[in-house]
């Protein structure tokens, strides 16, 4: 039987030799609503009142198979009457909102709409239903496809064609047709995916869009990590510069790397750019005195490296000791006449048992009230190396000396510990009975563990021995004398010496030989006790006092 399927138009075409759907919206006659009708028997079947039909799959096949018309069709806020076939090709739209109804069909109601669709029909009825529900989705329209469609139906307003279109010998399927779809269908599936140029447009969109956005994203992404790179390239170069400074400030400042063989957690290196004090305020009566073992001096004055004039005019010093000049006394006077402006008033005194040997020398630019050299004590042996220059000011005595070595293998050791400490021991409390008294110079002992870089491989060592280090506890500390640095800088490991043998200045690898002991009486007028590592010349560094009249 053929039945006529006949379509009510307002504003709306579907141009069918394109298979191009434009979609219904509105589409009334009068106040009527469409309605469609299919197949031998035209059954209003279901009612659809006030709800949305979104894109819909709907297919008409002529039993003859010669046209396969698919409507894609999105009606709004209306009332759609849409009639369906014995045969299981119930209205998709009704589908679509209410997905209760396609559970609600028997298997063979579920298998010929399928058939219909050209989609599989084997399986379970549970697999039957994923399988409509999967292609109702993937026919939704996008925007871009509800785009189109709006400019389509207002062009096809604009001409206001009332098209009326008569299909005539439309057959029911029978049932050898439908026992058949399903080949049919795969034979001409090729077919089908042609015909829709509308679903194919939208893939092709589709797949540009996410090719764009995927490439957005590649292009993003490869930004990010770019700029992670960068990142990660300045933070590597800024940490890289600052090992660099660090290494360079190590290689330049080598004291300031704390170097010692046995540290305490506490301990810390020292570095006089920021653990000196504050200078005292202008007008403050002061003394400043500094040391030096120059290990030759007229072997420094030759250096092209030093400068005595640079030296004098940075520190500003009062008083200059110095320690193993190894001066004869016939080159004295030569010496003097190099001396510095203002430092008027100098004193030598050079070892007459061994020549160039030892030697001590006080230059100052105040002048003392007195000077005596040695210990005082008539025929004592200690006064034939030079070692002593004592000078008398009018508030303190200062005692400039260089202690005896212990020599290679201790050698010197006895002498050093029960004739030499004692006797200048015994000299400074006599001293000390008119005035306080400073004493200053290479006394050749570092007291404690933190006065030597490797304490445990230097205790046979000249100048870390057991008896030198409690020699010099019993004959000065404990006699009422003040290590000025130490009281200063308890926890510092600060060096005044490093050997030539092995390069320990370049590693900081050293001893604190050098001292500023005074008498308690005047411990809390030290300003500042401190180290100046940075001035070569020596295997030694100066060092300097501050006191407060």
């Amino acid at each position: 039987m053929n039945k006529v399927l006949q379509l009510g138009l307002q504003s709306s075409v579907i141009n069918v030799a394109k298979f191009l759907v434009v979609p219904i919206r509105s589409l009334r006659v009068g106040s009527s609503i469409v309605g469609v009708g299919v197949g031998t028997r035209s059954v209003n079947k279901r009612l659809m009142s006030n709800a949305t039909v979104k894109s819909i799959p709907f297919s008409i096949n002529n039993s003859k198979g010669k046209e396969v018309l698919k409507i894609v069709g999105a009606a709004t806020d209306q009332n759609c009457h849409q009639m369906g076939s014995d045969s299981g090709i119930a209205e998709m739209g009704t589908l679509q909102d209410d997905q209760k109804d396609i559970e609600a069909m028997t298997v063979q109601e579920l298998r010929a709409t399928l058939r219909k669709l050209g989609l599989p029909v084997k399986g379970r009825k549970q697999e039957l239903i994923s399988t409509l529900r999967l292609h109702m989705d993937s026919n939704l329209p996008d925007e871009s496809s509800v785009s189109d469609q709006k400019e389509t139906t207002s062009s096809t307003r604009s001409d206001s064609v009332m098209i009326k279109r008569k299909i005539r010998n439309m057959e029911e399927p029978t049932e050898d047709d439908c026992s058949n779809s399903e080949a049919y269908g795969i034979e001409h599936g090729e077919k089908r995916v042609k015909q829709s140029t509308e679903e194919n447009l939208k893939a092709k969109v589709s797949a540009k869009a996410i090719s764009k956005e995927r490439k957005s994203l590649t292009k993003t992404g490869k930004q990010q990590i770019h700029s992670k790179e960068e990142a990660s390239s300045t933070i590597s170069s800024e940490l890289l510069k600052t090992e660099e400074m660090i290494s360079s400030l190590s290689q330049s400042e080598p004291w300031t790397v704390l170097a010692h063989k046995k540290p305490q957690k506490d301990w810390k290196a020292y570095n006089p750019k920021t653990m000196r004090p504050p200078p005292l305020p202008e007008g403050t009566k002061c003394v400043k005195v500094m040391t030096w073992n120059v290990n030759g001096l007229r072997a420094l004055l030759k250096l092209e490296s030093f400068s005595a004039l640079q030296l004098a005019q940075r520190e500003n010093f009062d008083i200059l000791c110095l320690q193993e000049t190894k001066l004869q006394v016939k080159d004295v006077e030569e010496i003097k006449k190099t001396l510095i402006d203002g430092y008027d008033h100098s004193f030598w005194s050079c070892s007459v048992s061994k020549l160039g040997y030892s030697g001590t020398a006080i230059i100052s630019r105040i002048k003392p009230l007195s000077v005596r050299y040695g210990t005082g004590l008539s025929g004592s042996d200690h006064d034939m190396e030079g070692r002593i220059v004592t000078a008398e000011f009018d508030s303190f005595y200062l005692i400039n000396t260089y202690v005896p070595n212990s020599g290679d293998g201790l050698k010197r050791l006895s002498y050093r510990i029960e004739e030499w400490d004692r006797t200048l021991s015994n000299h400074i409390k006599e001293l000390e009975k008119s005035k306080p008294v400073v004493l200053t110079g290479d006394l050749n002992c570092a007291h404690e563990e933190i006065d030597i870089f490797n304490p445990a491989g230097n205790k046979r060592s000249a100048g870390f021995t057991i008896e030198e280090r409690q020699s010099f506890g019993a004959n000065f500390l404990d006699k009422g004398f003040v290590d000025t640095f130490r009281k200063q800088h308890p926890g510092v490991v600060g060096y005044t010496y490093w050997g030539y043998r092995h390069g320990g200045r370049k590693t900081n690898r050293g001893w604190r030989l050098d001292y500023f002991l005074v008498s308690e009486s005047i411990a809390a007028d030290v300003h500042d006790s401190y180290i100046l590592p940075d001035i070569n010349g020596s295997d030694h560094c100066p060092i300097g006092l501050i006191l407060k009249l």
